[in-house]
């Protein structure tokens, strides 16, 4: 019942919102970018709730639960820094293109290369896909288990929800709505930390679940802290520092925002992101701390918040946790449509259509059985790391040539990608490790190498 009301009321809010503030829009300027004129505060709220996805909200809790404090440091920190790491390079892309709508039209158009914008149209595409299918996954499988719902169903539903109100004016739409969703959310957390210790006084559950339900997870540097890095640290954080580099979502926004507005709309967004996984991982020290058993961990804050708060904090609860998944895909829907206006050129009927093919292939993934919210992330965190270093050379001015561009991108797919996935699927730490550096520093390295090669043969 608690899922099929805050569904109910979670569409009617955002649909009322997009249509009380934005119009629809027709052309490319103003449904892709928002005619490059968006205010800074709703862009930071938005920001930080496009961030939110599902690791955020459960990776951030089970870390912290099953891997203390090294496991809530190594998700956390790398998330916040990856933002502000962002900003110079955000300044330095809409100096370049003023007018730009995707990190693929630059590349292309640095490059004169059609080759160029399909490599990075494929990366950002197939990213958006899967960031779109683990918000699905993530979202079915909480809703699923608390509504009894059939799980595919659930997913077909959050799926509307996010198209009802992405379609009407594209990136307005998504930025309006994220900055009522990042405004719950807040408030939803300091709600739950207000009750967890305000009115219960849990703060020495705090301190005794620092080191995670083992109690064994104390220190980042002792023999324990240091396999959470190699097995879950590094390679997280690799594919978190390249999130936003390698995520369509962002330049966006970058392309979006007023100019002159672009450092303090992702600085402020990465603070507020900050503090939802904060939130969640204190809970689960907090669950940690009282020997909360957890029966399934791929719905843990809710056991947790069902445990520690009361029955009617499930409704805030759950907005938070729909509100935080859908802001991503509503984002997700808006960076997919930019890049078909890539292709052959903007249409509003093609870039809908786009996104429902996103939409229709997400639903697809999410149902495949027994794949997790924590595997998917780590695999697409890998995944997007492909481009991210031709991406920085190529905005910081270093020569590189088109096929040394795509050669880049392709051996890492076709390299580090596998060795990363087998890694992470078997759970073996240095297959994940060996990968996740491979995937970072083969793109650059190649396509140097060959930009070299091909500049001496001239």
């Amino acid at each position: 019942m608690y899922g099929v009301i805050v569904l109910t009321i979670y569409a009617a809010v955002m649909i009322a919102t997009t249509l009380l503030f934005t119009r629809r829009e027709k052309t490319a300027a103003g449904y892709l970018t928002g005619n490059h004129n968006l205010k800074a505060n709703a862009t930071a709220l938005s920001v930080a709730a496009t961030w939110i996805w599902a690791p955020a909200l459960f990776t951030s809790t089970e870390k912290a639960y099953t891997s203390g404090l090294p496991g809530l440091f190594w998700f956390l920190v790398p998330n916040v820094l990856c933002l502000i790491l962002f900003i110079p390079f955000a300044k330095r892309i809409r100096n370049e293109m003023p007018a730009g709508i995707t990190l693929s039209g630059y590349m292309a158009e640095k490059y004169k290369s059609d080759k160029v914008k399909k490599a990075y149209i494929t990366q950002l595409g197939i990213l958006s896909l899967l960031s779109t299918a683990v918000q699905l996954l993530a979202g079915g499988k909480l809703l699923s288990a608390i509504t009894g719902m059939p799980f595919w169903i659930i997913t077909i539903i959050l799926a509307v929800i996010a198209y009802s109100y992405a379609q009407f004016s594209g990136i307005k739409a998504s930025v309006i709505t994220d900055a009522v969703q990042m405004v719950f959310m807040l408030v939803a957390c300091a709600a739950f930390l207000g009750y967890v210790f305000i009115i219960k006084g849990n703060g020495q559950s705090l301190v005794d679940g620092l080191g995670g339900i083992s109690k064994e997870f104390t220190s980042l540097f002792d023999k324990n802290g240091l396999d959470i890095f190699l097995g879950f640290g590094l390679p997280s954080a690799i594919g978190l520092i390249s999130g936003p580099f390698g995520d369509q979502s962002f330049w966006q926004r970058a392309f979006s925002v007023k100019k002159s507005k672009i450092g303090v709309s992702f600085g402020v967004g990465a603070v507020l992101f900050s503090i939802v996984p904060l939130t969640m991982g204190i809970l689960g020290y907090v669950a940690a701390g009282n020997g909360l058993h957890i029966s399934d961990m791929s719905i843990i804050n809710f056991e947790v918040i069902n445990s520690l708060l009361p029955t009617w904090m499930v409704l805030p609860f759950l907005f938070m946790v729909i509100s935080g998944l859908l802001s991503t895909v509503d984002s997700n829907l808006c960076s997919v449509a930019s890049l078909s206006a890539d292709v052959n050129g903007f249409t509003l009927k093609k870039s809908k259509i786009t996104m429902l093919v996103v939409l229709g292939a997400s639903i697809l993934i999410a149902n495949i059985p027994h794949l997790t919210v924590t595997h998917l992330f780590l695999i697409y965190g890998a995944f997007r790391a492909s481009t991210l270093l031709p991406t920085i050379m190529t905005l910081k001015g270093v020569k590189l040539t088109a096929n040394g561009v795509v050669f880049g991108i392709v051996i890492t797919l076709l390299v580090g990608f596998p060795i990363f996935a087998y890694g992470t699927i078997f759970n073996i730490a240095i297959y994940k490790t060996i990968g996740s550096i491979i995937n970072v520093l083969l793109a650059g390295v190649a396509a140097l190498v060959i930009s070299r090669r091909e500049a001496k043969a001239l």
